[in-house]
């Protein structure tokens, strides 16, 4: 994995990141561009390889198997604080 682009101190930059569910704040293309601008890494399937999941109304499948792995996952109103907060 490439490291994150200089000036990204986040810590969303250079993490595989999926969103899953409906969010109140973002569109499925929204959220997908806020992490890009983040550095991130966004992807549409939960694996090993992933890093976190944001989760929103009605999550399935998704949500199940990133427990099963172990993957930790965030509301939408904690991935927003963990941006403002930056660590």
């Amino acid at each position: 994995t490439p490291p994150p682009p200089r000036g990204l101190n986040n810590p969303f930059a250079g993490k595989t990141v999926v969103a899953t569910g409906k969010l109140e704040h973002y569109t499925r293309d929204g959220i997908q561009e806020k992490l890009i601008s983040l550095g991130a890494h966004p992807s549409g399937a939960v694996s090993k390889k992933t890093d976190y999941l944001i989760v929103g109304e009605k999550a399935g499948s998704k949500l199940t198997k990133a427990q099963q792995l172990g993957v930790k996952t965030l509301t939408e109103q904690e991935f927003e604080d963990m941006l403002e907060s930056k660590h």
